[in-house]
């Protein structure tokens, strides 16, 4: 009895000395949204709720009156509850707690509401607020969301991370004659009594993290269709009857096409009540993935009837990337956004397989996704990966507003080859039956890789936990070497090794690959690339090939040798051409661009030969995409000045003369955009004004009214002797979204260099770069190669900028920022400026310090191929 007594006493106290004080340690208040404050949140915070009125005036200069109810279960923890809200503490103008009213107490970017307002179980605050304005991307006749990574707490308090998931309710008040869109349905409308203002008031959405809440409001013209039974709705601006007529099916179909196939793949029905998409004038990036409401670039869904086969695959691909999103990274999503690679790469790992089988079902014999697969994603990968700034495909992340930082071309390109090895590795069957348990488990919650990788190791003998480190969790690429033996005109010996292009002894396993070529075959054979070295098995005792290819399948991720035959390399590149298969022409073209920027085995003057007679020769349009793409950079970025006019006289005439022996539109369209890009010569500008002047393309190249701005702008940015040219392109634009954007651009393009400073100047404002894909695109103009020697002066500035850019500007733009400011530089002076830029920072925020030298990578490996520095 006494026991007891005393052992439910000692309990009863020791309960009492831990609480409240003992049950979490004390979250700091900090700036964004730290992994710590996450973490203590998800394990006190559920079930949370919002009902959101924004109050939309005409005019993009005035305030937005806002208001919320933010309900949510709260587990007693004896610490406030931190809302996060990135505004002046003046945009806060009243706060209740389960209806009572209460001070305002704010700090460091987030409203805080006492525990000693709250209660054990549902709770309610009410806010009224004026909505920040930095992510609401207001325009004169429009406005859009766009909240990735942490920024739906730039527009209203919330808990902003991706595991507390809450149901959204939102009213808009906007003017009369504008439409508006969200994840949810719509519920009704009612318009004020002069009924100048529309209200728009929606259902709950289903349960979606912050960052894909979204709305989008403004003057577009709604569209619907109804394939397979399911209802889509298109908000669109565009004025170009023709685009209208050959986008709008294609745009719906495609749409349709890729929910089939997802529905089919994943065995789960589409997620959400549901599916619409929005057209927004010069969007952020190609597209975003909102719960039932897929914001995209208008110019990627609208083409013309000049779109190239690669500019409709391309289509196709977005698409298909977005709507996987709707189950990859919308129904399952990331417990916290060091794993944003995560969403990523299924959308694009799905988003192949249906084009591939919607190109399939087209019966196009033109399709070919094994080449796109390479052209899309090996080239942009490896343009990050071989950088001294390469970052690995999983970062850790200590707060969310650095975020932004983790995306680029390692998560969008080199993770999904790393998803096709893993592919192959375990099988086609088994991944996707792993997949379809991993969204079943995890629907409308969320989880990680390693929850991933947990259901997927049950499927496979590999330890895919050892193979997941090189591949997630390490930077870089391999370097593959090779030795050949033959005897009596028969293959000996045959083995391949590879180490780190750092020097490393790391592994990455994989399977590619090799092409022993004939003079009258080609013999394929697979390499299973599973130790430091291997001999290919298979190849011994074979006759003596002409020279090996190295990665034909495009599967293969290093870089490869180039030269393993008996004959001089420029004798296999001139037999290139007889390789039937594009996709191993392409690879092989990839191969020599790599091999040509380390400084092994070939210069940029024996590859810019080289390309230059394969132009009339390469028949497939991704292909050709690549291939001119590559001869563009080696003309303005590796070639010297002083050594580029006679350069650009050779590629002129041998891109004018291909075009005109091409045989299909397609690849007239990109033979002309080659000789555009590259035109120095009188002769050739002189050519160009007048297609411009008299709007008569060459025969067999359709030009839109696009493709003459955009030749309008690169005569102008050679300051041709024209009149007017800009000002003359402007009055022929007709869309007013279109008009807008030449008319930014035009200040950046003056043959007047104080204008251009003047313009420059302007970009230090952060409102003037709202339009953030206009700014981009007005750099590149600014520092085009033909304006570098007068345009460095504003690269100190520019470097300067990058942390105000990284806080201020959306997920993609301190990267495309910087490419566009430093890709034409090639000089010493400016490598050197940049070298300089960093030591005298030796504090700077690493992931910055990363994307500044990816960005960098082109004008160091240029200063050191032309002038050995």
């Amino acid at each position: 009895m006494h026991t007891f007594c005393y052992g439910s006493l000692l309990l009863l106290l020791c309960m009492a000395f831990a609480r409240p004080f003992s049950i979490a340690q004390p979250v700091p208040v900090e700036a964004g949204v730290s992994k710590t404050l996450a973490v203590a949140r998800q394990k006190s915070i559920s079930n949370v709720d919002y009902e959101l009125n924004f109050d939309i005036p005409a005019d993009k200069n005035q305030p937005i009156p806002a208001s919320e109810t933010v309900t949510f279960d709260w587990k007693p923890n004896g610490q406030p509850v931190q809302l996060d809200f990135k505004e002046e503490r003046t945009h806060i103008q009243a706060v209740s707690v389960n209806g009572a009213s209460v001070p305002i107490v704010f700090e460091n970017e987030h409203l805080l509401i006492g525990p000693d307002l709250l209660k054990r179980g549902p709770n309610r605050v009410d806010i009224q607020f004026i909505a920040g304005n930095l992510s609401l991307n207001r325009n004169d006749d429009y406005a859009y969301t766009l909240l990735v990574p942490d920024r739906a707490r730039t527009v209203f308090p919330c808990f902003d991370q991706p595991d507390l998931k809450a149901t959204f309710q939102l009213s808009l008040t906007v003017p009369a004659n504008w439409q508006a869109m969200t994840n949810a349905s719509l519920r009704h409308t009612i318009y004020n009594t002069d009924k100048s203002r529309l209200t728009y008031d929606f259902v709950p959405s289903e349960k979606i993290p912050t960052y894909l809440f979204s709305f989008v409001a403004g003057r577009f013209t709604p569209v619907s269709r109804t394939i397979d039974k399911r209802s889509m709705t298109l908000l669109h601006r565009e004025t170009d009857s023709t685009k209208l007529r050959l986008s709008l099916d294609p745009i719906f179909t495609l749409h349709a096409d890729a929910l089939r196939f997802l529905e089919d793949y994943t065995q789960l029905p589409y997620p959400f009540q549901k599916f619409g998409f929005a057209a927004i004038p010069d969007f952020q990036y190609g597209g975003m993935e909102h719960v039932g409401a897929i914001d995209y670039r208008s110019s990627a869904l609208f083409l013309d009837d000049g779109a190239t086969r690669d500019q409709k695959l391309s289509r196709a691909t977005l698409i298909a990337h977005e709507t996987a999103h709707m189950w990859f990274g919308d129904l399952v999503t990331m417990r916290w956004f060091d794993d944003v690679w995560l969403k990523e790469v299924f959308a694009n790992f799905i988003a192949d397989k249906i084009v591939e089988k919607s190109t399939d079902a087209s019966g196009s014999s033109e399709a070919n996704y094994d080449l796109q697969f390479v052209v899309d994603h090996f080239p942009a990968a490896y343009a990050v990966d071989r950088t001294a700034g390469a970052n690995p495909i999983g970062q850790p992340l200590a707060n969310l507003q650095e975020a932004g930082t983790l995306y680029g071309g390692i998560i969008y390109h080199k993770a999904p080859i790393m998803m096709r090895q893993l592919e192959r590795l375990m099988g086609k069957d088994a991944l996707r039956d792993g997949l379809r348990e991993y969204l079943k488990t995890y629907a409308f919650g969320n989880a990680t890789w390693t929850d991933l990788i947990t259901i997927l190791d049950k499927r496979t003998p590999v330890d895919l936990a050892a193979w997941s480190r090189i591949w997630v969790s390490e930077t870089g690429r391999p370097v593959f070497s090779h030795q050949l033996n033959q005897q009596g005109g028969r293959i000996t010996q045959f083995t391949i090794s590879q180490m780190g292009e750092d020097g490393s002894a790391r592994l990455w396993p994989q399977l590619f690959e090799v092409a022993l070529v004939y003079a009258d075959r080609v013999e394929e054979l697979t390499v299973n690339m599973n130790a430091r070295t291997v001999s290919v098995a298979k190849a011994i005792g074979k006759a003596a090939p002409l020279f090996v290819l190295f990665n034909t399948s495009g599967q293969g991720y290093g870089r490869f040798p180039i030269g393993v035959s008996s004959m001089p390399l420029l004798d296999v590149m001139a037999y290139l051409k007889r390789i039937k298969s594009p996709v191993a022409r392409a690879a092989t073209y990839i191969n020599l661009y790599e091999n040509m920027l380390a400084g092994k085995g070939i210069s940029p003057n024996q590859l810019a030969d080289f390309y230059q007679q394969q132009l009339a020769d390469e028949a497939d349009e991704l292909a050709l995409r690549l291939l001119t793409g590559q001869l563009s950079d080696l003309v303005w970025h590796f070639t010297k000045p002083a050594d580029r006019p006679a350069r650009a006289v050779a590629v002129e005439q041998v891109a004018w003369q291909a075009m005109n022996q091409a045989k299909t539109p397609g690849l007239r369209k990109l033979l002309f955009r080659l000789y555009q890009n590259v035109a120095l010569t009188d002769t050739a500008q002189q050519r160009l004004y007048g297609i411009w002047e008299t709007q008569n393309a060459p025969a067999g190249v359709t030009l839109t009214e696009d493709d003459y701005t955009n030749l309008a702008l690169a005569l102008a940015v050679r300051d041709y002797p024209a009149d007017m040219i800009l000002p003359r392109q402007l009055a022929r634009v007709k869309n007013p979204d279109r008009q807008k954007r030449l008319a930014f651009l035009m200040p950046a393009l003056s043959p007047d260099m104080a204008e251009r400073d003047a313009f420059f100047a302007g970009l230090a404002v952060d409102k003037n770069r709202d339009r953030e894909a206009w700014v981009t695109a007005a750099l590149g103009y600014l520092h085009h190669p033909l304006r570098a020697e007068t345009s460095k002066k504003y690269l100190p500035k520019s470097l300067d900028l990058l942390d105000e850019i990284q806080r201020t500007g959306d997920i993609f733009f301190p990267e495309q920022w910087l490419r566009a400011t430093l890709g034409a530089y090639q000089t010493p002076d400016v490598a050197a400026l940049i070298r300089q830029f960093l030591t005298d920072r030796p504090n700077y925020n690493p992931r910055l310090r990363n994307k500044l030298l990816q960005a960098a990578d082109t004008p160091f490996r240029a200063s050191r191929l032309l002038y050995g520095r």
